[in-house]
């Protein structure tokens, strides 16, 4: 496993990661976060880690840049979870088009972010639960994901490629069986990004 006994783990990104981390579920959410955190524990029960929740919901690279000295870089974290991107282009299609992030403004974003943090970083990339990939959303999405992946590689970051996963599931059940809206996930979603987290975070 790529932790280490007594770390600090940072997760930091949109809805997706928050999952109502700052009310009744505090610390962690139900998110995927939290499912993580359980099967890390269960799995390497010798390996004590601290975990942090750092997601807001709503937040486009806009709003990390705005507060990612005191939630990323002062936490201090020994390694970094980012992913973001389904605010920056799902708000183009919806009734705030112009909170919409354009794609070389999330990269160049999303690189700044980057090379403030001195730890090891994981990038999961933004994905839209969707098969047909000539639907509008579905399109962007991916354009916004080979951001992600090309971003990751340059800074020699582990990657979870989350729409690649997705795009797997899909092939057996349809986009509701994950997340009602296509971007949300249900129980069964976020167990899958979980799952996919652990899968890199045991590949050392």
């Amino acid at each position: 496993m790529i932790f280490k006994d007594g770390q600090r783990v940072l997760f930091i990104g949109d809805s997706i990661t928050d999952c109502g981390r700052t009310g009744p579920l505090a610390p962690y959410g139900d998110g995927y976060v939290n499912l993580l955190r359980a099967l890390v524990t269960a799995r390497h029960p010798a390996t004590d880690l601290t975990w942090l929740n750092r997601g807001v919901s709503g937040d486009t690279v806009r709003h990390l840049r705005a507060r990612w000295d005191r939630d990323a870089v002062a936490e201090r974290p020994d390694w970094l979870s980012i992913m973001i991107g389904i605010n920056d282009v799902w708000r183009a299609f919806g009734d705030r088009p112009d909170e919409a992030v354009p794609i070389d403004e999330y990269e160049s974003t999303l690189r700044a972010l980057l090379t403030e943090v001195d730890c090891p970083v994981i990038v999961g990339t933004p994905y839209f639960i969707e098969p047909d990939r000539t639907d509008a959303q579905r399109a962007r999405s991916d354009s916004y994901a080979d951001v992600a992946r090309r971003v990751a590689a340059d800074f020699g970051a582990l990657l979870v490629d989350t729409q690649a996963m997705f795009d797997r599931l899909l092939e057996h059940r349809a986009p509701s069986a994950w997340a009602p809206d296509r971007v949300h996930p249900g129980l069964e979603g976020h167990t899958a990004l979980a799952l996919a987290f652990l899968e890199v975070i045991e590949s050392d």
